[in-house]
């Protein structure tokens, strides 16, 4: 992407969060990476989205993620927006990476700064000292699961700053989505950050979804996102009620490390963890490989067992 109006015309659908693979001694596993990311986009996938927190960003150095931006979009190129998540404690480590973000042609996905105490004023002008770094603007990232929590008022105040492009909102309580879904349409491209309950956001008119368990099962979630896309409920719900016992699993062995390990088992470049992560234990991979095997003995889903 070139400027922010493409970043504002080109930020929709779903994207699928790739997670990192790094092999067992944490060394990057960047031939892994770039199979991932060809496999979604021949899917059909409507972008990327690159070291998040599922990607694992805060086990990574400033020099790998910096390396990593770079192997993904010479991967990319220009055939998919490219989520990159510029997040970090330190606002200069930010400011370099929103910067490097943009400069590739990715959209930086920025998180409030991680520090105890900070106030909306602060977290406001954090976000309005990131966004003019990047020529492709900024994309705000909820993201409840570091300690901090923007309110639907917070990010509205944000959004009238020059470079923001949209949200890509992890906290989903129903007041908060009605509130972003009804104040923030049409101004701000609004993602629902989690593929766990995207439906009613998608229903409220939300722009698009963020997939993790998307690297399992691309083919599943896919046509759950389309479905809902194109105005059919009914088949949406149906194909998302079908991987609910994955989906216990994951909220019960963590993130992303069950992905990882449904993704080894269909042949996939899921890798390992970095810590302080842990890889899943034998029980835990065999209750995987069982609702993996159920899955793939539906027929609905276009699930597959490696050969």
């Amino acid at each position: 992407m070139q400027d922010i109006d493409e970043s504002r015309a080109r930020l929709k659908g779903i994207f699928n969060i790739t997670v990192t693979p790094f092999a067992a001694d944490g060394a990057f596993d960047f031939a892994g990476l770039a199979r991932s990311i060809e496999r979604v986009i021949g899917l059909g996938f409507d972008g990327i989205l690159i070291g998040g927190t599922y990607g694992e960003f805060p086990a990574m150095t400033v020099p790998e993620r910096a390396e990593m931006f770079r192997r993904v979009m010479d991967v990319v190129g220009d055939r998919v927006p490219v989520m990159l998540c510029s997040a970090a404690s330190d606002a200069r480590d930010a400011a370099e990476l929103t910067k490097l973000a943009g400069d590739l042609g990715g959209l930086p996905m920025v998180t409030p700064p991680f520090v105890s105490e900070v106030t909306d004023g602060q977290i406001d002008a954090f976000f309005r000292q990131m966004a003019p770094l990047s020529k492709t603007g900024i994309l705000i990232y909820n993201a409840p699961g570091i300690g901090i929590t923007l309110s639907p008022e917070l990010i509205e105040r944000i959004s009238d700053a020059p470079g923001v492009v949209g949200v890509k909102q992890g906290d989903l309580s129903p007041t908060a989505i009605d509130k972003i879904g009804n104040r923030l349409a049409g101004k701000l491209r609004l993602f629902c950050a989690s593929d766990l309950a995207f439906l009613g956001p998608m229903a409220l008119g939300f722009d698009g979804i963020s997939s993790t368990n998307s690297g399992a099962f691309p083919e599943l979630i896919l046509a759950a996102f389309r479905a809902i896309e194109r105005g059919d409920a009914k088949t949406a719900a149906e194909l998302h009620r079908i991987w609910y016992p994955f989906r216990e699993l994951a909220r019960r062995f963590g993130q992303p490390q069950t992905t990882k390990a449904a993704m080894n088992l269909r042949g996939f470049d899921g890798g390992h963890v970095r810590a302080p992560l842990m890889d899943l234990g034998p029980a835990e991979i065999a209750a995987v490989k069982a609702v993996v095997e159920q899955l793939a003995g539906d027929g609905r889903t276009g699930v597959k067992l490696a050969a």
